[in-house]
């Protein structure tokens, strides 16, 4: 097989047949789309497909998966396209663009809903909560539900109801044999077990199954903002307030740069703060009593906690997360931080590259660590907190100027982390921090690999190399 780098030209009559199968759209370099096609949130990803199949359904699906077997080529597959890793395209290869499966289906009855790949976030929330429901996945709203749920997926409900794979109730999905395969708890359960953490190693998935729990339509959150100068004292008591919460509560810490918004005195903008974002699903007035220390806190400059929608909510992390910037994500499991730690980060803190780099700390624990490590690929549970270094720019001049800045956090962050980081996190990183996100599971996902994709076609990910490529020569050039 040929690695990423080997270009050959594919045969133009194959082209042609696979077009004439396909019900959707195959975009090639000279199509006016392709551009926008072949573009995903994180601006630094620059890559050139020769092919992308964007498909309309299932069939399509199988068609493409066929099509890059038979003609040897390089694959990625595309759905929401927001992950800052970029491995939803490809450079000479076939993109399987499933961004145009949109399916959200309800049943109120029995409080599930089934998705297909292309699905955000808001899509989902806005049928589920018409019947007064919700599954736990992500803050922002443009997220894809797949590529979210493939690597365990958490939100502001998760505390309560889990990471979306433990609501995940069946999957359907097209191995790189052409297959299609549903995979549940009683079906395929090896594959069921590695689909839930485990990246999109083992094939397409192209329908979701979750549980459903009755959430709103109204609840408590918003964010507490204050002067960056009392960025310390407020991490030591959000490490406080987080100790004993209740599993309805989830509270985030944030360092950013305050945005030119209206909410925000004008001589704020532009200006370094510090937030904590707040959010309860449970009665309204139980969480404002709840709240109240936090909103009592020191003198913040604005208190925008207040009841809400909870599509709003799920929105109000949109604009820091818009698409149209460069990224690069350092993200490390941490238990609660120590005061040395938290120094640490504020200093670190003091010198954020651009206005829209940010430090966030995402509040785990509660339901999420009831499970044992190793039900489901995603291992590494008993963390309290995610420490993410969100950098974010404009310039592709200052790459290595925000990349380095990043790592050298991370670093210095490294002496308070556990052993394990959150797959969805990564960058390109490499095999050890693979690795790192599976712990001891790893070697069960090996044995998953080999049963379902022993060639390795689905490389394009936080790769797990099955084991008759593990040797290196035989393994595939990371991109």
């Amino acid at each position: 097989m040929k690695t990423e780098t080997e270009t050959e030209a594919i045969d133009a009559d194959a082209v042609t047949a696979f077009e004439e199968s396909f019900r959707g759209r195959v975009v090639l370099p000279d199509d006016e789309e392709y551009d926008e096609c072949r573009r995903v949130w994180n601006e630094m990803i620059d890559r050139y497909p020769a092919m992308i199949a964007r498909c309309a359904g299932v069939a399509d699906v199988i068609e493409s998966v066929d099509f890059a077997r038979e003609n040897d080529l390089l694959l990625a597959v595309k759905a929401g396209g927001h992950n800052a890793a970029g491995n939803a395209v490809c450079d000479d290869g076939l993109v399987i663009d499933c961004s145009l499966m949109t399916s959200v289906r309800v049943d109120p009855g029995t409080k599930t809903v089934r998705v297909e790949p292309g699905v955000t976030m808001g899509d989902l929330d806005h049928e589920t909560q018409a019947f007064g429901l919700a599954t736990p996945g992500g803050t922002v709203s443009t997220t894809g539900v797949a590529g979210l749920t493939l690597g365990g997926g958490w939100g502001w409900l998760s505390r309560r109801f889990g990471l979306t794979i433990d609501n995940l109730r069946s999957v359907d999905v097209v191995t790189a044999a052409g297959e299609l395969v549903h995979a549940s708890e009683d079906e395929n359960s090896d594959l069921f077990w590695g689909i839930r953490g485990g990246g999109g190693n083992f094939g397409i998935v192209t329908s979701f199954e979750f549980d459903c729990y009755e959430v709103g339509p109204i609840v408590l959150g918003g964010m507490v903002i204050h002067p960056f100068e009392d960025a310390a004292d407020l991490l030591r008591f959000h490490r406080e307030f987080t100790a004993d919460m209740p599993d309805e509560c989830c509270c985030y810490a944030a360092i950013m740069t305050a945005p030119p918004a209206p909410f925000l005195p004008e001589a704020v903008h532009g200006t370094k703060v510090a937030a904590l974002a707040p959010f309860y699903s449970g009665p309204i007035e139980t969480g404002e009593e709840l709240f109240r220390p936090l909103r009592d806190f020191g003198e913040p400059i604005v208190d925008l906690v207040q009841p809400q929608p909870y599509t709003a909510l799920q929105q109000m992390l949109d604009e820091p997360q818009a698409p149209g910037y460069r990224n690069y994500w350092k993200s490390q499991l941490v238990d609660p931080l120590p005061d040395d730690a938290i120094d640490t980060v504020v200093e670190r803190a003091g010198t954020l590259p651009s206005p829209m780099s940010q430090l966030v700390l995402e509040h785990l624990g509660g339901a999420i660590s009831r499970v044992e490590p190793d039900a489901t690929a995603y291992r590494n549970r008993n963390a309290a907190f995610s420490f993410n270094v969100f950098s974010r720019w404009e310039d592709p001049a200052e790459d290595e100027t925000h990349v380095s800045w990043a790592r050298e956090f991370h670093a210095a962050m490294g002496p308070f982390a556990t052993d394990g980081v959150a797959v969805n996190f990564l960058s390109q990183e490499g095999d050890e921090r693979v690795r790192a996100a599976y712990g001891d599971n790893y070697d069960r996902l090996v044995d998953v690999k080999d049963a379902y994709d022993p060639e390795n076609r689905f490389r394009m990910n936080q790769n797990i190399t099955p084991s008759a490529r593990a040797d290196g020569g035989a393994s595939h050039e990371r991109v």
